[in-house]
């Protein structure tokens, strides 16, 4: 038996009349709603399709929705003028709809004919929405990237909280001095989308400095071109890192880093710092990739990021390479040179 899933979140004095209709429209149709991560789809693909999705150009951007406004009224309406691959609807928490969608057909012609058809169209007294063709963006742009943020490290974010990733591309940054930027190309347009939406929304922090995230925008594409991109970029192929990972020898001077953050903090009066060391990826080469977390009780957000490493210390384990590594980069951010 198809079932909806509907978000825990709900509060059933929110819009309830529409949620019990939505309810009992998706039980007689069968059709089958799941909610990921703000957006509620049907498809995708749908029951008994056969063969890859449809091309590029077959998406429509529906905008203006009144926010009660739900499947069982939208879905009918916008399969009435050709078959529906996928449709998602922008949800909020409270179970309101977010006063988008986005209706994805099987070929280009039944997009336009959606156009034609429903741009403009009142679909309740004094509300007419907006249908247009999907700008389908597949790329990003990931501005204020500390100046020691390595591709590899941020592939392997990337890659530990998004998916669909093709390639990553570090730049100076034209906006910020002493800072990178980042632009990220996705698979598809609903790839780039949930990654924009977690990388925005998720909080999500590279070496202790917050990213600004966006659609990457024809101007700073076009300003990028001129600009000379960093050898650190390359293309991400499933989940491996092309080129080997760099790391400068740890000569015995920066066996003395732990020492130095320590003595700076107790000078400082922040605390001592604590260190989380995890390895979450090791290649052939002998290379260990850690993620790691130094917290320091007089800061107010913990310093966390990603770092490569040989395999070849004291113990074999990597942890206490990473750590030296980290506490570098941590010195660096408090303005703290060797």
């Amino acid at each position: 038996t198809n079932t909806i899933s509907l978000p825990q979140m709900w509060t059933n004095s929110i819009n309830q009349a529409n949620k019990m209709a939505l309810l009992a429209w998706a039980k007689e149709t069968g059709i089958d709603l799941v909610q990921i991560n703000g957006q509620r789809r049907y498809g995708g693909p749908p029951p008994g399709w056969v063969g890859d999705p449809p091309p590029a150009g077959t998406e429509v951007f529906i905008g203006k929705l009144p926010q009660d406004l739900y499947e069982n009224a939208l879905i009918p309406l916008f399969q009435s003028v050709g078959k529906l691959y996928e449709f998602r609807l922008m949800m909020t928490f409270s179970g309101l709809n977010r006063g988008f969608a986005y209706a994805k057909y099987s070929n280009r012609r039944s997009a336009r004919e959606a156009i034609a058809a429903f741009n403009n169209f009142k679909v309740r007294e004094g509300c007419t929405i907006v249908v247009c063709k999907s700008t389908e963006k597949c790329e990003i742009s990931v501005d204020g990237l500390a100046t020691f943020v390595s591709q590899q490290e941020l592939e392997a974010l990337l890659r530990q909280v998004t998916e669909g990733v093709l390639s990553v591309t570090l730049y100076s940054s034209p906006c910020q001095e002493r800072a990178q930027l980042a632009v990220l190309k996705y698979s598809s347009h609903q790839a780039a989308a949930m990654a924009k939406k977690t990388l925005t929304e998720g909080n999500v922090r590279l070496g202790g400095v917050e990213m600004k995230v966006g659609w990457l925008s024809p101007n700073l594409k076009q300003k990028l071109q001129s600009c000379k991109e960093k050898p650190s970029s390359s293309q991400v192929q499933g989940r491996k890192c092309l080129g080997v990972p760099k790391q400068a020898p740890l000569s015995p001077v920066l066996y003395n880093v732990l020492d130095r953050l320590n003595t700076l903090c107790r000078r400082r009066n922040l605390g001592t710092p604590l260190f989380l060391t995890k390895c979450v990826q090791a290649n052939p080469n002998g290379w260990l990739l850690f993620w790691c977390r130094v917290v320091i009780p007089g800061c107010p957000m913990p310093f966390s990021g990603f770092t490569w490493v040989r395999q070849d210390g004291p113990d074999g384990s990597g942890h206490e390479e990473a750590k030296v590594t980290v506490a570098l980069q941590v010195l660096q951010i408090l303005g703290e040179s060797l």
